[in-house]
C-alpha cells in the first residue's frame, strides 16, 4: 500500500507537469463550457434580417409592414418599391427572407381576387429559415384573419359573429418539456456532455502512452506485474478529479438558468457510467497505441462526430442502420438519451435501465480488452528485460 501511495503521488506530479493534459482536462471544460453557454445565452433567435418589397404603396401594405416591425424575431433591414437584384444581394447581405407585396394588392383584396404574397426564404441556414418562416406565417395569418373579419363586419355581421363565422375550429397548442422553446436548455447540456466525454477520452489517452514514450512504464513494471494494479494506479487520480469537473459542468447549468433536474440518483448513475466507459475507452487507446499524438488523434476521430451521432439534435431513426447501430456504442449517445428522460421527462432509474446496461457493457468489454492487452505488454517487457539481463 505504501508503494501504491508513493506511485500515486508521482502520478499526480506527472499529471500536473503535463501542460497538454492540464489544458485538455481542466482548461477545455472551463473555456468551452463558458463559451458555449454565452453563445446560446440569448436562448432564442431574434432580429432575423428580412427585406420587404412593396410594389403596391397602399394603406394595406403599410399595415403589413407595421405588423412585421412589431415582431421581435424579424428585423426589417430594408423596404423597397422595386425588386431590383434583391435575390443576388441575398447571399452577400445574408437576408433570411424577402417578402414581396404585389402591385394592386389592396385593390385585389377588396375585389376578392385573392392576391398572392411571395416569400423567398434563404435556406442556407435551416434554423434561421424555419424560424423566419414560422414568424412570417404568423404575421401574415393574423393580418389575413383581420381582413376577413373586417369584411364580414362591413357586410353587417356583429364582431363576435364575424369571428365565429371565420373560425371553423380552434387550435390549442400545449407545449410540454421546455415549453418556452429555450435554445440554451435544449442545446447546452448536450454540448457540455460531449465536452466531458472528449476530455476524458483525451486525458486517458495520454496516461499509458506517455509512460511508453518516456520509459516510466519500466519503473512501474518493477513495482508490480499486475495489469489491474496499473489500471487502478492510473485511474485513481482521474476518479478523484473528474467529479470536480462534473460539479463545475452542473454549476454552469445553474449559471445559464437551464431549468432541468440534474441532482438526483438516476443522473448520478448515468454520469458515473459515462465516466467509467469513457475512461476505459481512453485507456484502451493509450495502451494499444503507444504514442500520445496518435492515440489522441484516433480518439478525436471518435469524439468529433459523437454529438451528431448521439441523436440529440437529429433523430437516429433518420440514420442508416449501420451508422445508428455503431452510434449506440459511443458513451455519449447513451448518456444523452438517458439525460433527456431524467432532466425533461422526470424519469427514474428504471426508465434509464437500457442506457445504463449499454454503458456497463461498453465498460466491461473495453476494460477486459485493455486489462488483457496491458498484461500482455507487461509480459513482453518483462521478457525483454530478462533477456537483456541474461545477455548482460
Amino acid at each position: 500500500m505504501k508503494d501504491f501511495l508513493k506511485l500515486l503521488r508521482i502520478e499526480f506530479k506527472r499529471i500536473f507537469s503535463n501542460s497538454v493534459l492540464l489544458a485538455i482536462f481542466i482548461g477545455a471544460p472551463i473555456f468551452y463550457g463558458i463559451l458555449f453557454g454565452y453563445v446560446y445565452k440569448q436562448a432564442k433567435v431574434i432580429n432575423l434580417p428580412i427585406v420587404i418589397i412593396d410594389e403596391d404603396h397602399s394603406p394595406m401594405s403599410d399595415k403589413i409592414i407595421e405588423a412585421f416591425e412589431d415582431n421581435e424575431v424579424l428585423l426589417i433591414s430594408d423596404v423597397r418599391y422595386t425588386p431590383g437584384n434583391i435575390l443576388n444581394e441575398m447571399p452577400v447581405k445574408q437576408f433570411d427572407a424577402v417578402i414581396t407585396l404585389p402591385t394592386n394588392f389592396e385593390a385585389d383584396i377588396l375585389q376578392k381576387r385573392h392576391p398572392e404574397i411571395r416569400v423567398d426564404l434563404n435556406m442556407a441556414n435551416i434554423l434561421n429559415a424555419n424560424t423566419a418562416s414560422k414568424n412570417i406565417q404568423a404575421v401574415l395569418m393574423t393580418i389575413n384573419v383581420g381582413i376577413e373579419i373586417e369584411g364580414l363586419k362591413k357586410s353587417g355581421f356583429h364582431p363576435t359573429k364575424a369571428l365565429v363565422r371565420h373560425e371553423s375550429f380552434k387550435i390549442n397548442f400545449n407545449k410540454l418539456y421546455n415549453s418556452s422553446g429555450n435554445y440554451t436548455t435544449f442545446m447546452l447540456p448536450g454540448l457540455l456532455v460531449a465536452i466531458m466525454q472528449q476530455i476524458i477520452f483525451l486525458a486517458m489517452a495520454l496516461v499509458f502512452a506517455r509512460d511508453f514514450e518516456d520509459g516510466h512504464f519500466g519503473i512501474l513494471v518493477k513495482k508490480s506485474k499486475s495489469s489491474l494494479y496499473h489500471i487502478a494506479l492510473k485511474s485513481t487520480p482521474f476518479i478523484i478529479m473528474i467529479p470536480i469537473i462534473w460539479l463545475f459542468i452542473s454549476l454552469l447549468c445553474f449559471y445559464f438558468k437551464i431549468d432541468v433536474d440534474i441532482y438526483n440518483l438516476p443522473m448520478f448513475l448515468l454520469a458515473t457510467t459515462l465516466t467509467l466507459a469513457s475512461m476505459c475507452i481512453g485507456m484502451l487507446f493509450s495502451i494499444a497505441i503507444p504514442s500520445q499524438l496518435k492515440a489522441t488523434e484516433l480518439l478525436m476521430v471518435i469524439s468529433t462526430p459523437a454529438f451528431i451521432l448521439s441523436g440529440f439534435t437529429w433523430p437516429t431513426l433518420a440514420f442508416p442502420d449501420a451508422i445508428a447501430n455503431a452510434a449506440k456504442y459511443i458513451p455519449s449517445t447513451q448518456f444523452l438519451s438517458g439525460f433527456r428522460k431524467i432532466a425533461f421527462y422526470g424519469g427514474d432509474v428504471s426508465s434509464i435501465k437500457p442506457e445504463i446496461n449499454t454503458l456497463l457493457v461498453i465498460c466491461f468489454v473495453s476494460f477486459m480488452v485493455l486489462a488483457l492487452l496491458l498484461q500482455f505488454k507487461i509480459f513482453l517487457f518483462s521478457k525483454k528485460q530478462k533477456t537483456y539481463n541474461t545477455q548482460k
